[in-house]
Parts: structure tokens; sequence; C-alpha cells
């Protein structure tokens, strides 16, 4: 069991701090062969804190564990939505943007409800198993690419918007930037073999299915850098940047990291159903709603208050039925 923990908790680390450094000297060699900070923010920066989920997703879709594949996925954006905003809006109140709200929002609403439909097989297709296809996970993957080219249109007509905020890029040495992005992607492969490992094993011995540690423990490890980037910007008052990071994260989180998984292998839904679906598209909604309701396009410390809740009786409630 300490080893698990040790497997667990290095693999955590490894990957953090891989995807921070790839992150790093990726942006220093973009911004080098000047491609503008606000595509950096858009595509590198977003891709960064996104890695982990990524890499946890691919390796355990190869290694077999499908749960966890998908429930790292669902119970990520599940996170990232009531319990990053929720504790994001009670350091500050987010002031979100009407373009945000009509847009980009909805697509977070649209990627759940593309989910939910390719996981019910047999209630629309009367199959004997609920499975995400290649043919379901390259779609994703087209679904991924339109949005990109949504995000760069978006770039080219200088739109304002939370998620491509001017990035921080720190100036680093052309050799030093090889290394970066070397070492962050070796981290990221061990980090994540590691933590696939140490999370299977820790399910078996204590009897909890790969679909609870997907959706809890492995979904709150790898949205580490998302919740740190907007408590950072809390902090910084400048909270709005919270939406863009959640917005990014989950898109790219259904549309390519779900999506390769499941092109590269069929991923069988196993013990994830239409209550933890449900709550990804509740989630969703109530991000949208809570934007328009008592003080319009802000989300309120009240509202951050029931979002960190509802996250807080999904969590029990998992626990309780393991």
């Amino acid at each position: 069991m300490f080893l698990d923990l040790l497997l667990l908790v290095g693999g955590l680390v490894l990957i953090l701090v891989g995807a921070n450094k790839l992150t790093d000297g990726a942006a220093a060699v973009a911004r080098r062969f000047g491609i503008s900070d606000l595509v950096i923010g858009l595509t590198i920066v977003a891709f960064g804190t996104s890695a982990p989920e990524l890499v946890i997703s691919l390796l355990s879709a190869v290694s077999g564990s499908a749960e966890m594949a998908i429930g790292n996925v669902v119970g990520s954006n599940i996170f990232n939505v009531l319990a990053i905003i929720g504790c994001t809006a009670l350091v500050m109140p987010i002031k979100v943007e009407k373009s945000i709200m009509s847009n980009e929002i909805p697509l977070v609403v649209l990627s759940a409800l593309a989910v939910t439909f390719m996981a019910n097989d047999s209630l629309l297709d009367g199959s004997a198993q609920n499975v995400i296809s290649r043919i379901d996970g390259l779609v994703l993957i087209l679904f991924f690419l339109v949005f990109m080219r949504y995000t760069f249109s978006i770039a080219r007509k200088g739109g304002s918007d939370p998620a491509a905020d001017t990035a921080d890029v720190k100036p680093i040495k052309p050799w030093l930037s090889v290394v970066y992005i070397v070492g962050g992607l070796a981290g990221l492969i061990f980090g994540g073999r590691f933590f696939v490992d140490g999370a299977s094993d820790i399910a078996r011995q204590w009897g909890v299915s790969e679909s609870v540690i997907g959706l809890t423990l492995v979904a709150c490890g790898t949205s580490l850098p998302e919740l740190a980037t907007s408590v950072v910007a809390a902090l910084k008052h400048n909270p709005g940047i919270a939406i863009g990071n959640v917005i990014g994260s989950n898109l790219f989180n259904v549309f390519f990291v779900l999506g390769s998984s499941a092109a590269i292998t069929p991923l069988p839904m196993g013990n994830i159903g239409n209550f933890d679906l449900g709550m990804l598209i509740g989630s969703s909604l109530l991000f949208w709603l809570f934007g328009w309701l008592i003080k319009q396009r802000t989300i309120t410390r009240l509202e951050g208050v029931l979002m960190v809740a509802c996250y807080v009786g999904y969590t029990v409630f998992l626990v309780m039925q393991a």
C-alpha cells in the first residue's frame, strides 16, 4: 500500500512539474519564432494545463483501464466547473463577458451532451454494452478541430476572451527550452505511468472500482493545474481568467483527450453511468444559468458556495456507493 501511494504521489508530482516545464519551454520557443502571446495562451498554455488529463487517459486506455480514462475526463470537467469556478467565486465574484455567455459556455454544455449521447448505446440503439467507440472518438476529434478553428478566428479578429489573456512567457535560452520540452515530456510519460499503476492498485486493494477512483482521486489530481491557475488569478484580482481556463480545459478534455483515447481503443463505460453524465450536464448548465441569475453575468459568492456544495455532495455520494 505504501509503495502504491508513493507511486501515486510521485507520479502526480512528475506530471505537474512536467506539464509546467513543457509549457514554459514550448511557449519560449513559440515566442522566439514570433508567435503571438494570444495564440500561445490559446494553444500551448491551454494544452499545458490539460496535459495531465491527456496523459492519464491515454495511458489508462492503452493499459485497459477504460473506466479510469473516462472517469478522469468526466470527473475533471465536473471538478473544473463546480469546485474551481465555485472556489474562485468565493475569493472574488466572477464577471462573465456577454460573448462568453452566448458562445463559449454553450459549447461546454454541448460537449457534455455529446458524451452522454455517445455513451448511451444501450438506451439509444439497444446495444448490449455502452461503449465510446473509435468512430465516436474521431467525431470528438473533429469537434476539437472545429473549436480550434473558431479559436484562431477569434485570435485573428482580435476578439477579447478571458482564455486568451496575454500569456506570461518567461524568456528562456534556446538550449534550456529544449531541455524543458524533453524533460517535461519525460515527466509526463513516466509520471503518468506511475500514477495509473498506483491508482489502479489502490482501487483493487480497497475494493473500489476504477470508475470511482477516476471520477474522484484521479480527476482532482489532474485538475490541480487549472485549480492553481484560477485561484492565483483570483488572488491577483483577475478572476475572469478562471472562466477561460475552465472552458478551454473542459472542451479540450472532452473533444481531444477523450476523443484521442477512444480513437486508440474503444472505451467501455463500465460503472460510469447516466448519474455521472447527468452531473456533467447539470454542472455545465449550472455554470451557464448562474451567469444570468441574481446578478446578471456574474458568478456571485453565494452561487460559488452552492457550486462547491454540489461537488462535495456528489463526491460523498460516490464514496458511499463504492
